[in-house]
């Protein structure tokens, strides 16, 4: 069921364990058939520790029984986190944050726009993170930290992240896209860059009913000029290289048209071959391209590939706009991974990893939710809200203080801030080798001086 937005934040601020009731974590465990004994740490008290954890920024575990009012040792908490099941924190996500999604109601045109991306974040090397995730290829042999990749799926209306699929380092995004299309419904938009732009996706959203606006992969050639010949029948002689491999239909504007794209002979690694052989065998899409003028981005001239092939209802000035409304999936995942300090986890088994990640998701929607209370009282989009200012809010208020207004960020259009830091850190040498070595070459200098 589904609160309405100043009710929820209500209830959460009242009691920010409300939002996951004692009874409903009760209720899945016995679901699962998971059996426990009445004691300081069972599972509502964990996972309600577990939460508090990560939303004062990841705090240490020897921290936790002081801002719970209880005793028990950092050890203990440990214990009684790890024999929490997986499958318990997966579905107590699906209830929250589906509780949490159903409070906004706005549209882009009609639709539900959702923005992908993908990102990584560390983690303690231990041998099984090593195992399951991996580390840079850059990184020497017990220098380095296990490295997980990322999938984001973020609601573009509110900012709340709806999901996350966990993988080993060198995974490509589109490797675990079909776990996104499961939160996706026919009519939806979905927004990401290059990295998403394959006919293959393509055609999967197409066979879904679901629209895909990505920005076209460098490896594409495209041609503006009207009536051009295309290579796709014979890229393999001289005649058909460096043509475009898409089939011209018809002029839109000087910068846009619609074409035919063909499906490629090979399957794509994250498709099976019964998957790729129900395909359709070609697809109407549309190319445009729109000029770039703002300071601080790196291109001027950006090239697009969408299913939106109605001129009429979605023009140029539209899809151009909307796609540079991607660049706050980056903002959203700074969110996560900074503010909130998702960039390092701390758990060391690769269980607790994704229970670790689910209860980030979990908090950052909290923090969105107030943004949206915030965004309707205080008649503002809700992306000119603080985040850390709602953040302080939800953590750091008295349960029974008003919500008050919060932090608004100013209208700065143009505004260019190069990434740089000018405090200098501290200037301690880089591990090279493994500790051992220097532990050893430490000792037997100081046998070699005695």
């Amino acid at each position: 069921m589904a609160l309405s937005i100043s009710k929820a934040v209500a209830q959460i601020k009242s009691d920010v364990f409300s939002i996951v009731p004692s009874d409903v974590i009760v209720a899945l465990c016995r679901e699962l058939k998971y059996h426990w004994r009445e004691r300081c740490l069972g599972p509502v008290t964990t996972i309600q520790a577990f939460l508090l954890q990560v939303l004062h920024g990841n705090t240490a575990c020897d921290h936790l029984p002081h801002l719970m009012g209880k005793k028990f040792t950092s050890e203990a908490y440990c214990q009684a986190r790890s024999r929490l099941l997986l499958e318990l924190f997966q579905r107590l996500l699906t209830a929250v944050c589906g509780a949490l999604h159903g409070a906004a109601s706005d549209r882009w045109r009609g639709h539900r726009v959702w923005l992908i991306d993908g990102t990584t974040c560390s983690m303690p090397d231990t041998p099984a993170l090593q195992r399951t995730f991996g580390q840079p290829g850059c990184q020497r042999k017990g220098c380095g930290f296990p490295v997980a990749h990322l999938l984001a799926l973020f609601n573009f209306q509110t900012g709340m992240l709806i999901r996350v699929a966990a993988a080993p380092l060198r995974t490509h995004d589109l490797s675990l896209v079909t776990q996104m299309h499961e939160e996706l419904a026919a009519g939806d938009v979905i927004v990401g860059d290059r990295a998403f732009c394959s006919y293959a996706h393509l055609a999967m959203l197409f066979q879904a009913g679901i629209h895909g606006l990505f920005r076209i992969h460098q490896a594409i050639t495209v041609s503006f000029r009207p009536g051009r010949r295309h290579g796709a029948r014979r890229s393999k002689q001289k005649a058909g290289r460096g043509l475009p491999k898409s089939r011209y239909i018809r002029r839109l504007a000087r910068t846009d048209q619609i074409v035919e794209y063909f499906k490629p002979k090979q399957c794509p690694v994250w498709m099976t071959g019964d998957q790729y052989a129900q395909l359709p065998a070609t697809l109407q899409l549309r190319e445009l391209r729109y000029r770039m003028s703002q300071r601080g981005f790196r291109t001027r001239e950006v090239l697009i590939l969408t299913t939106l092939i109605d001129a009429a209802s979605y023009s140029t000035h539209n899809l151009a706009a909307l796609y540079v409304k991607r660049w706050e999936v980056e903002t959203n995942l700074k969110h996560l991974k900074q503010t909130l300090r998702m960039d390092v986890l701390h758990t060391k088994s690769p269980d607790n990893i994704i229970k670790e990640l689910a209860m980030y998701v979990l908090v950052y929607n909290l923090v969105r939710l107030v943004m949206l209370d915030a965004s309707n009282k205080q008649h503002v989009p809700v992306d000119r809200i603080s985040f850390i200012d709602a953040l302080r809010w939800l953590r750091d208020s008295p349960n029974s203080s008003p919500p008050g207004e919060l932090i608004t960020i100013p209208r700065r259009p143009g505004r260019f801030e190069p990434r740089v830091r000018k405090r200098r850190p501290k200037e301690f040498p880089v591990m090279m080798q493994p500790r051992q070595k220097y532990r050893k070459r430490k000792t037997s200098t100081c046998s070699a001086q005695s």
